[in-house]
């Protein structure tokens, strides 16, 4: 078991490889997604995540591929997240005329959802909000809170099963 001397050494040896490499893996991860934004969010996500491990001077190309495959999955995920967007109808887009019985029994629901949304720990709350209700996108939300894009998908997959357990509630009510 690494002791903390070890440990220290290991997080300035990352620290190192990182000040050495970060341009370099800034580019690599830019090519692979086409955004800067991206970019950072990968190489901060990959520093993270090389944090706790046994890293060591010779440890250069575990940083390339671990940026390389961070930045592939934030890739398959954009797909994803644009396959969904691309499939929602223009019917769903398109408003709707609502009677105002409908109008008051939703907006009792919004009230009984938002007093349920109190209940959630309070960073998946706040990006769960500023989703929905600010319209921000997750990379912003990431810069917003300083944390990784990862982590508001993540966030949000919990919000939204959240809700659709309320929802269920609801209707079983």
């Amino acid at each position: 078991m690494p002791d903390d001397e070890d440990t220290m050494s290991s997080a300035t040896e990352l620290l190192n490889i990182f000040g050495a490499e970060q341009g370099h893996l800034q580019r690599l991860v830019r090519r692979i997604t086409g955004s800067t934004h991206t970019a950072e969010d990968v190489v901060h996500e990959t520093f993270i995540k090389l944090m706790n491990r046994d890293v060591g001077k010779r440890d250069v190309g575990l940083v390339v591929t671990t940026a390389r495959n961070l930045a592939r999955d934030a890739m398959r995920a954009e797909r994803v997240r644009l396959s969904y967007a691309e499939s929602i109808s223009r019917d769903q887009l398109q408003p709707s005329v609502v009677c105002p019985e409908d109008e008051v029994a939703s907006r009792m629901d919004l009230h009984s959802l938002l007093r349920a949304l109190e209940t959630l720990p309070r960073r998946t709350k706040r990006i769960f909000l500023l989703s929905k209700i600010d319209g921000m996108t997750y990379p912003q939300i990431a810069r917003s809170l300083n944390i990784s894009v990862s982590t508001v998908e993540k966030e949000m997959i919990s919000a939204l099963e959240f809700c659709r357990n309320w929802r269920r509630r609801r209707e079983n009510i």
